[in-house]
């Protein structure tokens, strides 16, 4: 029995269907497990206070330590690697606009650097501290993160920076301008929605990420007040705890995860607006 094209269309179709439906019930229940079992421990208190003495023995205090720790981490580490990003992305569609070859090397090394696994920066970012003299802080967190998502955030720019039309680059070549003020003045304008969701995209990374602040943040109780003091943060707050044998603990884990999800969550959304709200400054 020979089948035709339209049948194999019609196969091919009910697969993906079924593929796409289970990844999203995959995904729903995971958040819906999170939820359940972690909104219930939420609480002002738990959003508000930093841990009290016998928090960890289920006692007063809450994980506003680990939440404002998050934040500073995750930001920094994003504003050095968009510091760090824009350049190199420009540079790519610029300088090398006449080498597709090197642009394709280029963009292969920064997708094998986007796959390495978070605990091999952790374990660059601590062997970086032992050859500084650094304690575990903020600040050696940061650095690390910062390493650890600037080539999703290149590649991201990258890729924002191949649909900006060609010919707006020659145009503007031919009318005398350099090539870096090319980049800064045309292509970097026409790519801010994806360079906004770049950023946002890498936040959400950072701030969700264990491996490789594990080694470097350390863990504290309270919120720190310079770069050379540890950072707690949501998912080292999440690791600690449910290992923890004490059931009032292991349900603040879960009012962490709660957290880090809606944090997460939030910032997913928002990159997808803004980066709407923006495209109205770019033409094709």
């Amino acid at each position: 029995m020979r089948i035709n094209k339209y049948q194999t269309e019609n196969i091919v179709k009910i697969v993906l269907g079924i593929v796409t439906l289970l990844i999203v019930v995959v995904l729903f229940s995971i958040i819906a497990g999170i939820f359940i079992k972690g909104i219930p421990a939420l609480s002002w208190d738990i959003v508000s206070q930093i841990p009290k003495g016998g928090y960890y023995f289920g006692k007063e205090g809450g994980i506003l330590n680990a939440i404002i720790g998050s934040l500073y981490l995750a930001v920094g580490a994003s504003l050095i690697a968009c510091i760090i990003s824009i350049p190199v992305a420009l540079f790519i569609h610029t300088y090398l606009f006449q080498f597709p070859k090197i642009q394709k090397r280029i963009r292969l090394w920064l997708d094998v650097l986007w796959g390495v696994p978070p605990i091999v920066y952790g374990a660059f970012g601590f062997n970086l501290m032992l050859l500084m003299g650094w304690p575990t802080s903020l600040l050696a967190a940061i650095i690390t993160v910062s390493l650890l998502i600037s080539p999703v955030m290149i590649r991201a720019m990258d890729e924002t920076l191949q649909h900006v039309s060609k010919d707006l680059f020659e145009s503007a070549l031919s009318l005398g301008f350099y090539k870096g003020e090319i980049g800064f003045r045309f292509l970097f304008k026409q790519a801010i929605p994806g360079i906004t969701t770049a950023f946002l995209m890498a936040l959400g990374k950072g701030i969700g990420d264990t491996a490789s602040v594990l080694f470097t943040a350390g863990y504290t109780d309270y919120i720190p007040e310079s770069l050379t003091e540890p950072a707690a943060t949501l998912p080292l707050a999440v690791f600690f705890q449910l290992s923890s044998p004490i059931p009032e603990v292991k349900a603040r884990a879960y009012a962490a995860a709660t957290v880090l999800t809606i944090i997460i969550l939030v910032i997913s959304i928002s990159s997808r607006i803004i980066s709407k709200k923006l495209s109205k400054n770019r033409t094709t």
